[in-house]
């Protein structure tokens, strides 16, 4: 009991946001009085603008490369006024904007806020807000105050899903990519096939259908969910995925707590990963019970990793898999019968150095 007892708290503390979460410019406070979620476009240094509808955003081009970031559960985030963005040096990431190359090199760089919604004390709670909007409860969004308000009747997979559309609804571009973190991959799968059934009924152009879609660190709860029809969501978002790379989305994967996938508390889905280019990241650097800072590494090791060329893999001239990764090397690992295994670099913190090695799923 003890034992699971420490697992259980070392699940729940990694799956909390707990991150430096201010924008270098900040949200003014109406953000956090009133419901706000949705697009939001950055630009250097944490500039952040949302996305309106028909409305020139200076930090979108509908003719860029298209990264899109969504966030996980974010209890008690919303009386601290605070967003996650892209800098983490307060959980011992580097201390600058992690968005900045993708900036630099042309892409539009996108956060798809929910942190209202996922305001909630449980985790059982954010999640089903994911998938449903007939969760235990409901759609309700949380204010500055902590004060629940009634929400909207739809979930926030298909309010992001709708932003998404509305944010790219002039969009020429060639490469959309998603990235989930935690309880953020749960959503960036069941955004992705929401658009992919507007797409369907020609509700929106076939080229939104995103190229490519990242899962770190991800987060899913054991159970049984009635919202879906039984199925635990792990299951659920398995059947998703399958569908997904029917239709041509690349799928990849990382690693870099087991925390959040021990098999006790966490579902392990491991057969999720092993439908994606997976690898297991491993942050040494960090201490063995440092699980917050374990698990949100997997964010700016991430999006740092757009910086440097592909790690290299022992014993073999192939690359290894990271946000500069070619999509057509992604789509071949994630057809592969194995996984990469952090070989060298796991001792420092910048990805420059890394090294994988292959080792059978």
């Amino acid at each position: 009991m003890f034992a699971r007892n420490i697992l259980l708290h070392s699940f729940l503390l990694s799956i909390t946001v707990c991150l430096s979460i201010t924008s270098a410019f900040g949200f003014d406070r109406s953000v956090f009085e009133n419901l706000d979620y949705g697009m939001y476009w950055y630009s250097y240094d944490q500039a952040a603008e949302k996305a309106i509808p028909g409305q020139y955003n200076p930090y979108y081009d509908p003719n860029k490369p298209t990264v899109i970031y969504i966030h996980g559960w974010q209890n008690n985030t919303t009386t601290q006024q605070s967003r996650e963005d892209f800098v983490y040096s307060a959980n011992g990431g580097p201390d600058f904007s992690v968005a900045d190359a993708w900036v630099a090199a042309g892409w539009n760089v996108g956060v798809c806020y929910w942190n209202q919604f996922a305001d909630e004390a449980e985790v059982k709670d954010a999640e089903a807000k994911v998938w449903s909007a007939q969760g235990p409860k409901a759609m309700r969004w949380r204010d500055v105050n902590g004060d629940y308000h009634e929400g909207p009747s739809r979930s926030a997979s298909e309010l992001c899903a709708e932003s998404y559309g509305q944010a790219l609804a002039d969009y020429r571009g060639s490469h959309i990519r998603l990235v989930g973190h935690s309880l953020g991959n749960q959503m960036v799968i069941a955004t992705a096939k929401v658009v992919s059934d507007l797409i369907d009924i020609g509700d929106l152009p076939s080229h939104l259908l995103p190229t490519r879609i990242a899962l770190l660190d991800p987060a899913y709860l054991k159970g049984e969910r009635d919202f879906l029809g039984g199925m635990w969501t792990g299951e659920f978002a398995r059947v998703l995925v399958g569908q997904l790379k029917e239709k041509g989305v690349i799928f990849e994967s990382y690693r870099t707590s087991g925390s959040t996938s021990n098999g006790l508390i966490g579902d392990t889905n491991t057969e999720l990963l092993n439908m994606t280019a997976f690898t297991e990241l491993k942050p040494w650097y960090f201490g063995w019970f440092d699980f917050t800072n374990k698990h949100i590494s997997a964010v700016w090791h991430y999006f740092w990793s757009f910086q440097y060329l592909p790690p290299t893999i022992k014993d073999s001239a192939l690359e290894g898999a990271s946000a500069q990764t070619t999509d057509e090397r992604i789509y071949d690992l994630m057809n592969s019968s194995q996984k990469l295994v952090h070989d060298l670099g796991a001792w420092t913190k910048t990805p420059e150095d890394d090294r994988m090695k292959l080792v059978n799923r």
